[in-house]
């Protein structure tokens, strides 16, 4: 008789960055980590792969999530040896890293993470295939890389998850945090609002009515407009109304947890078994 874990055949993506909030809502950076992990650590006890566009700088969330991987390694399934995480990189990020950092990085992960080196359209590049460009990507290059890598992580998630982001000094058309979760919502996908931690998914939130404006004139960002007169219903996370504002408010990651699990649950969990 084989065992898996309830979530061993989903892929929840996971979408974070700094908050400019974080010090007028009372919280410091390590809040946002701190959820990060937990939220990170019970998806994969529960059997989750972990989906998660980034660079690979030095104590960035990249590496945060390796190193989780590294300690709690999913066992969904037995004999299931997929990678627990699918980290993936735009054509804009690694067209300037230098091929020895990419091999050396490769191996380091192997086993753990499952990289995908993208071109400007979102098609996959092998390793030994990439080229270094000392130029400077374009705006539109920005734009149109980053845009492909999430349409492409959307095809690999079941579900999103959002905390944090920033709305201002970014790249691509629109906030990475926005442009995940519109994908998200135009495809049908649960996702689940944290709020709580300000950022980009505050905004969302307040444009959703989950959560009160942080400020009396609401920070403006690309196509922000796109999320007012959406309702609760837009999120198909499976928790009711009551679940949703708790979600988008609360900065206590035990209780930000057990929410997205028992949404989750909701949605994937097989009755039968």
């Amino acid at each position: 008789m084989s065992y898996s874990e309830p979530l061993s055949h989903t892929a929840i993506g996971i979408s974070i960055s700094g908050s400019q909030d974080m010090e007028a809502l009372g919280l410091a950076e390590e809040h946002l980590r701190d959820a990060m992990t937990e939220v990170a650590r019970h998806l994969l006890a529960m059997g989750a792969r972990l989906v998660y566009g980034g660079d690979l700088r030095e104590h960035g969330f990249t590496e945060l999530l390796f190193e989780l991987v590294a300690r709690y390694r999913r066992d969904a399934d037995v004999g299931d040896s997929r990678p627990a995480i699918v980290n993936y990189l735009a054509w804009p990020v690694h067209r300037s890293m230098q091929p020895e950092k990419i091999q050396t990085h490769s191996q380091a992960v192997a086993g753990l993470a499952e990289l995908h080196y993208l071109d400007i359209q979102g098609r996959n590049i092998a390793a030994e295939k990439l080229e270094v460009s000392t130029s400077l990507p374009t705006p539109e290059e920005w734009s149109t890389g980053l845009t492909a890598m999430r349409h492409v992580m959307t095809k690999t998630c079941d579900a999103r998850i959002i905390l944090g982001g920033k709305v201002s000094e970014f790249k691509g058309r629109m906030p990475g945090i926005a442009e995940e979760a519109l994908c998200s919502i135009d495809s049908g996908q649960p996702l689940y609002v944290l709020g709580g931690f300000g950022g980009c998914a505050r905004g969302i939130a307040e444009e959703l009515g989950l959560v009160a404006p942080l400020q009396v004139q609401a920070t403006p960002w690309g196509d922000r407009a796109k999320f007012k007169g959406l309702t609760v219903n837009a999120l198909n996370n499976g928790l009711d109304e009551a679940e949703n504002l708790t979600l988008a408010r609360t900065v206590h990651v035990d209780e930000a947890v057990a929410l997205i699990l028992r949404g989750l649950l909701r949605r994937f969990s097989d009755p039968d078994r």
